[in-house]
């Protein structure tokens, strides 16, 4: 029984970090499906959801207004969501008709701060961002250049972050996001990406379906209903934004956190992610977000399991858990110890499944649906 456990468990990890991936490798292989990228450039919307960005909005603003796109194509949209600074002030404040601000009374959350932009919208093409990011001026043109194809219904960009000598996790998230971005240009290269970046993307307007109150992923709800639809979601290198990377573990458990916790909130606003005859991207979905749910449980049995087995295998295995989990318990209770490798290496993976849990117990009480608040502000972020 034992071995039954620590076997289903080790290659339900095995196959969640290194399996997908060489799946998604073969099928490079065998399945290359390119864009027919072209000259196209219909009527654009960006729609930024905002909660008191005073210091970052201008800025933010004057990078949209700098791309290349033709001016008169372009319509910029800031929805205020219950700001309690000057945000709205800020935004008013630029004698330019291409920008309009909707100002929310109060703060109902960024699915609802969305919806209100998209009503408002007029492109045939809508741009989602938020006022941290900064893009390279040929962004737009980039991103709808691909809508050129009428199979694609949704664009994700490229999020480079900006070295931060401040941040004691840059090289961690660095290395994770470089892996994470290579299995996102695999999925868009045979088929569609599950979800997109959130901080940069495109969807064509008439396939907006409105997000019900309180999600938190809308760049993975918007893009996978487009894919039920019948649409592709590709990633676009191309099309590039900019982003400081979080300052610490802190920060990037408060995000990580809410991502997980809005991974399973997924199950419940859109229970057919889960049925194959009407999600395409269903297998894909499963390895790509689910499996990573449930690796924390799987190390939980893996540990015990192997506690109870016999065998030089089975104790070197042991062995290497318990290496890794007191290098991760003493990166967390001394910080200072965290400057060499493989303590913060350890130390990051065990808070980044520890988020997981977290992000379960968050959905399951019924808090996943709180009001949307940014990950981290540019204040103490940048």
């Amino acid at each position: 029984m034992m071995a039954t456990l620590f076997w289903i468990s080790a290659l339900l990890i095995a196959y969640t970090y290194l399996g997908y991936p060489l799946w998604l490798f073969t099928q490079k292989k065998i399945s290359l499906k390119p864009v027919t990228k072209g000259l196209y450039e219909p009527t654009v919307s960006v729609v930024i959801a905002a909660r008191n960005e005073e210091q970052a909005i201008l800025r933010r603003l004057e990078n949209l207004l700098g791309q290349t796109y033709p001016p008169e194509k372009l319509q910029i949209i800031v929805v205020s969501d219950g700001s309690t600074d000057r945000t709205v002030e800020t935004v008013q404040q630029l004698s330019e008709n291409r920008v309009m601000v909707i100002p929310l009374e109060t703060n109902q959350g960024k699915a609802v701060a969305l919806n209100t932009g998209i009503n408002a919208a007029q492109g045939e093409i809508i741009v989602f961002t938020d006022a941290r990011q900064q893009f390279e001026p040929d962004v737009l043109q980039q991103l709808v250049a691909n809508f050129a194809d009428e199979k694609v219904g949704c664009v994700s960009g490229e999020l480079l972050f900006l070295k931060d000598v401040d941040s004691t996790i840059q090289a961690e998230i660095g290395a994770y996001w470089k892996y994470e971005k290579w299995i996102r240009k695999a999925e868009s290269a045979t088929g569609s990406v599950v979800g997109a970046t959130g901080a940069i993307y495109a969807i064509r307007r008439n396939l907006y379906q409105a997000l019900p109150q309180g999600t938190l992923l809308d760049d993975v709800l918007t893009p996978m209903r487009i894919v039920i639809q019948g649409y592709r979601t590709i990633f676009d290198e191309t099309a590039i934004a900019y982003d400081v990377v979080s300052k610490n573990t802190s920060q990037e458990w408060k995000r990580k956190v809410r991502t997980l916790a809005g991974n399973w909130q997924l199950l419940s606003l859109q229970p057919a992610l889960l049925i194959p005859v009407i999600n395409p991207n269903c297998f894909r979905f499963i390895s790509h977000k689910l499996m990573r749910l449930i690796v924390p449980a799987a190390l939980v049995t893996l540990l015990l399991s192997s506690f109870f087995l016999t065998g030089p295998f089975y104790l070197g295995i042991l062995l290497l858990q318990l290496l890794s989990y007191s290098a991760a318990l003493i990166g967390c209770s001394l910080p200072t110890a965290r400057r060499f490798r493989l303590i913060n290496l350890s130390y990051f993976f065990l808070v980044m499944n520890a988020a997981a849990t977290a992000g379960f117990w968050r959905w399951i009480t019924g808090r996943a649906t709180t009001a949307w608040q940014p990950a981290y502000s540019r204040a103490t972020s940048a």
